[in-house]
């Protein structure tokens, strides 16, 4: 395993569309493993693919509280099956967008479908932080940060005060 840089805004990378992964292979495998890495380190608690510049339909994530063991979670080629019309907000941030938060209003509930860690296939229902964090990172695979749901104002501030960072 090792460790990946992770592509901050504004890096155009961002904005692409991953791929459709074709087969779960031993790489795809070391890839998730030091995706996963990556993200403990950073530290997060969900992370795609294109974030570490592998622009691949890929997500992996660990919802476990710091008092808990890790429970890692493999996402190949996720899909939103349904999305409640009930919406909830919740304060996200992004590790492609350092200490920045705002508060974002998605489905409070998703059905998806995607290939775990070994190729199979999974069907399961998500609610409350999964379902925040699932299409936060879904997101990410179809070339969109969670500023891109607030307003320009909001947006530019955000990008503004990363590239400051960066420079400091």
């Amino acid at each position: 395993m090792a460790l990946r840089d992770i592509l901050t805004v504004p890096d155009p990378r961002l904005k692409l569309v991953s791929q459709d992964v074709e087969r779960v292979d031993d790489a795809l495998r070391a890839l998730m493993d030091d995706m996963l890495e990556t993200m403990y380190a950073a530290p997060g608690i969900g992370l795609a693919a294109i974030q570490v510049g592998e622009p691949k339909r890929v997500i992996v994530m660990d919802l476990a509280r710091e008092d808990e063991p890790p429970q890692p979670r493999y996402f190949i080629n996720p899909q939103i099956l349904w999305a409640s019309e009930e919406t909830a907000p919740y304060e996200e941030g992004c590790l492609s967008v350092p200490d920045i938060y705002d508060e974002v209003e998605r489905p409070a509930q998703v059905k998806l479908r995607y290939l775990d860690y070994q190729g199979e296939t999974v069907e399961e229902d998500a609610e409350g932080l999964y379902a925040v964090c699932i299409q936060h990172e879904m997101d990410h695979l179809n070339g969109v940060l969670f500023i891109d749901h607030l307003s320009r104002l909001k947006r530019d501030r955000a990008v503004a005060k990363v590239k400051k960072q960066k420079a400091a």
